[in-house]
């Protein structure tokens, strides 16, 4: 099992920045990929940002050069820094993990999951 709490939502205005993180416990963070999704309200879950064993990024097209994907296997953390936010960023952010190889888009590829941490844009 690996339990995953994320960290640093909160209420910013439009332009602004905010900083997520994402702590895990309980198996071996660096054996493990990380993602962020998020998901607003009326909408499905969507993928953000994802980070490999190696450390490789991806992104989607609509955060790519604002938000940027980082991990510390030290700290066993992974840390989204969102720059630039606006309205339409608003959702709850989730952290999940995964401990198998392939794509890393799909949420149902992902083994773990945290409760989420709500960021909301104001304009």
């Amino acid at each position: 099992q690996v339990q995953l709490v994320e960290s640093g939502g909160g209420l910013v205005q439009a332009g602004g920045s905010l900083r997520l993180s994402c702590a895990a416990s309980g198996r071996t963070f660096n054996n493990y990929a990380m993602a962020w999704f998020r998901q607003a309200p009326g909408k499905e879950r969507e993928f953000v940002a994802a980070v490999s064993r190696g450390s490789s990024t991806y992104y989607t097209d609509s955060v790519l050069g604002r938000f940027t994907i980082s991990r510390d296997n030290a700290k066993n953390t992974v840390y989204l820094q969102m720059n630039s936010l606006k309205p339409e960023d608003t959702s709850v952010y989730y952290c999940a993990a995964k401990y198998y190889t392939g794509t890393f888009y799909f949420q149902s590829v992902y083994d773990y999951w945290g409760q989420g941490t709500q960021v909301t844009v104001s304009s």
